[in-house]
């Protein structure tokens, strides 16, 4: 959700070579994000009174929205938007965990969600930045149904989130490493062919590159942000993580 919808279009065509149809009117004004005709992600606007932050939301599938909107405020959690029908596409709702990252529900229709991972411009993995993952990882669990499977790294607290053994998303407890303006919050990574050369793009567009180019676990990696300060981070991974 962002408050120049133009301007977006033109920074995210720019760099990742979307392009744009029309989403469900039910959102207000909305576009979904294309890739070889394939759809990658969603843009809408802002109400122009409501001066919030701009950020990309990661939507967790379920198969009954309603219901996993009563569990999360049974753990804990709470429920700001929905469950409310995007026309035929889907039904939705927006949530926070109970350390307050935002993400968003979503139960399927007519738009199943995020129809390619893998070429460059596509959302390959989503992690979520919290205080610890042990308290924050029963929440998910109890919501979702995944299977947590610890990462055994000295002074690491890494967990990787599972659906029938496939790793669907991960939990990163970096404690006071968070930052301050933004507190516990999911990140999503969108695959870049070249790393470097995709971040020297994001600030020749107008946007900044928080963190430069360095390895990591998941291959070369970046952290961004747009020009409205939705941060992202690019990845040029060496062994791709299997996605839902």
């Amino acid at each position: 959700m962002v408050h120049g919808l133009d301007a977006t279009q033109e920074f995210y065509g720019a760099l990742f070579g979307w392009e744009f149809v029309p989403g469900p009117q039910q959102l207000g004004p909305y576009v979904r994000a294309l890739l070889d005709g394939r759809e990658v992600a969603g843009i809408g606007r802002l109400p122009p009174d409501r001066h919030l932050p701009v950020a990309w939301t990661t939507y967790l599938a379920t198969d009954d929205a309603d219901r996993s909107a009563e569990t999360i405020r049974c753990c804990g959690g709470t429920v700001a938007v929905g469950p409310l029908d995007a026309g035929d596409a889907g039904r939705m709702a927006i949530c926070a965990d109970p350390a307050g990252a935002v993400f968003g529900l979503w139960q399927a229709k007519a738009h199943p969600g995020t129809a390619t991972a893998g070429p460059a411009g596509t959302p390959v993995w989503n992690e979520l930045l919290t205080y610890e993952t042990r308290s924050v990882g029963k929440f998910y669990r109890a919501v979702f149904a995944y299977e947590a499977e610890p990462v055994v790294s000295a002074g690491d607290d890494y967990v990787t989130l599972c659906l029938d053994g496939r790793p669907v998303a991960a939990l990163h407890g970096v404690g006071t490493g968070l930052p301050r303006d933004r507190g516990a919050h999911w990140m999503t990574y969108f695959e870049a062919g070249d790393v470097a050369a995709a971040a020297q793009l994001v600030a020749e567009l107008g946007g900044r590159v928080l963190r430069p180019p360095r390895e990591d676990a998941a291959g070369r990696a970046a952290l961004v942000a747009d020009p409205e300060g939705a941060v992202f981070a690019l990845v040029e991974p060496r062994d791709r993580p299997p996605t839902s």
